[in-house]
């Protein structure tokens, strides 16, 4: 008595999952530039790592004798590995099998796949090619009745997909083409990569066509627009690149809220003390400049992980070390209307700030802010709504916090550069400049009768322009204590490293008092 019979159906059967779609349709794959499902988690995952749940559910073909002659395999590939070390859950459409649409899917996989993650405390990374599992016209026909959406499986479905943003970091990969339920699923995460060949939207173009917009994928949903909108966070020219972006995000967080960041070995002195700090801000308030060699210079060389670098872009925001420990990075862009904040950068704020809540991020503000954008633009888009939400999440915010004022820090955007309410570090440079608001144009409000009453005007207005930034000197302030500390711009890293290092031990592990939103 042996039970080789049903050993060898059981390699039968993992050779048929292993098969996907079957030759025809992974040379299709592969054709048009794109790696199969098994193919990417392979290239994602530490070698050999991958533990594979779920290999042998499909849509069986059996003999008279009921013996099996085909599975077609479920177009959900989940399991478990590693990445760096660390465990993951995976979970990936496979679009060589009815291009991942519901007519070939099992709702419980992908379920499952998030389950695992929240009840063993485990990133998880989807991969997402297609309708993610999502509903298709045929699956009228091949269902036999019309999907009504939101059904049992499937609120469970939406209801842990973004319950897992409070729980555990989320990563979204879009290779390809994706619409539908697997669009909600990549923007449904912490971070998301498309390839730039990718594109991304709710209905597809044949679908938008009869809304008498006549567009292909790239002109309705390619990287250009979805990176701008703020839908996805990053856009990269290969695969390798999505996975390389992937496994470097998840190295600055902790592998649920119920732990920490880990801290990594660090050979950067803390005391670094780069020269080009001193000039790096023009004496001429007119003049920009950048701010990204500003951030290379105070943080670990190499470490900023720049994040949704095309969206809301008068704020900078990422992830970085300060001497191995790991910190949420936002840093005005004066390059993008002079740093003011608009609605989307507002939102972006938002965003940037429930991630460091969620996973006990100490957060770095280096801040050049003249305030809210102004203007129709501005008030059409609602930006003093969306900057008081900003406001608010900043202030909800438990998490240590310390602000560089780098130059301008003006009205009531400028007043959200720290927690109200609570103790935060602040520190501020020499070229720093700040008020109720800027003096140009806000003179001319505040001292009309006086300037149109003079035999000059012009000279009246210099005179008062010169008399008052006199008084607006940031050594004034410090007089006063509106203002802890004015330093010399090439101790910034030190006192960022110091102030890393004092936050560690607060990094508490536990549930933030707010969920994580998409």
């Amino acid at each position: 008595m042996s039970w080789k019979p049903e050993l060898d159906e059981l390699a039968q059967r993992t050779a048929m999952a292993q098969a996907m779609g079957g030759a025809d349709k992974v040379k299709r794959q592969h054709d048009a530039g794109r790696l199969t499902v098994r193919e990417r988690i392979t290239r994602l995952v530490d070698a050999g790592s991958f533990h594979e749940v779920g290999a042998l559910s499909g849509i069986g073909e059996y003999d008279a004798q009921g013996r099996v002659q085909q599975v077609t395999p479920a177009n959900c590939v989940f399991g478990r590995a590693a990445i760096d070390g660390r465990p993951v859950v995976v979970v990936g459409d496979d679009f060589t099998v009815r291009g991942g649409s519901a007519d070939a899917s099992i709702a419980e996989k992908p379920l499952m796949a998030e389950d695992m993650a929240a009840e063993f405390r485990l990133p998880i990374v989807r991969v997402i090619e297609g309708s993610g599992g999502g509903g298709s016209v045929k699956t009228i026909e091949t269902k036999g009745a019309s999907n009504l959406p939101g059904g049992i499986g499937g609120t469970r479905l939406f209801w842990r997909t973004t319950a897992n943003l409070a729980e555990v970091p989320v990563v979204g990969l879009g290779l390809g083409s994706v619409a539908g339920l697997g669009a909600a699923r990549l923007a449904s995460t912490h971070f998301s990569v498309m390839t730039k060949a990718s594109a991304m939207f709710v209905a597809g173009p044949p679908v938008v066509a009869r809304l008498g917009q006549a567009l292909d994928k790239q002109e309705l949903g390619g990287a250009d627009i979805q990176t701008r909108s703020g839908a996805v966070d990053l856009a990269v020219d290969t695969e390798d690149e999505a996975f390389a972006a992937a496994r470097r995000f998840l190295s600055y967080l902790p592998s649920s809220v119920h732990s920490v960041s880990p801290v990594r070995p660090s050979d950067d002195d803390p005391q670094r003390a780069d020269e080009a700090l001193m000039s790096a801000v023009p004496r001429d308030r007119r003049k920009v400049y950048k701010m990204r060699p500003i951030i290379e210079a105070v943080v670990d060389r190499g470490s900023f992980f720049e994040m949704g670098r095309n969206f809301g872009r008068s704020i900078i925001a990422g992830l970085a070390w300060l001497q191995g420990l790991p910190v949420l990075l936002l840093a005005s862009d004066p390059f993008h209307y002079g740093g003011a904040w608009g609605a989307e950068t507002c939102q972006k704020v938002v965003r940037f700030v429930d991630l460091a809540e969620t996973f006990h991020l100490p957060v770095v503000y280096l801040m050049d802010c003249p305030g809210f954008m102004i203007g129709l633009e501005a008030e059409r888009s609602a930006t003093i709504r969306h900057g008081v939400r900003a406001m608010a999440a900043l202030n909800q915010t438990t998490v240590p916090w310390c602000t560089v004022i780098v130059r301008n820090a003006f009205g009531v955007a400028g007043a959200a550069h720290q927690p109200a309410g609570r103790f935060s570090l602040r520190y501020a440079w020499l070229s720093a400049y700040w008020g109720s608001l800027p003096l140009e144009g806000g003179i001319e409000a505040a001292y009309r009768a006086e300037i149109d009453a003079a035999p000059d005007p012009k000279a009246k207005l210099a005179e008062i322009e010169e008399r008052l930034n006199a008084l607006r000197s940031p050594f004034r302030s410090a007089e006063r204590f509106w203002v802890e500390e004015i330093i010399d711009p090439r101790r910034t890293r030190a006192l960022l490293c110091d102030f890393a290092r004092l936050a560690e031990p607060l990094r508490t592990p536990g549930p933030a008092r707010f969920a994580m939103r998409p």
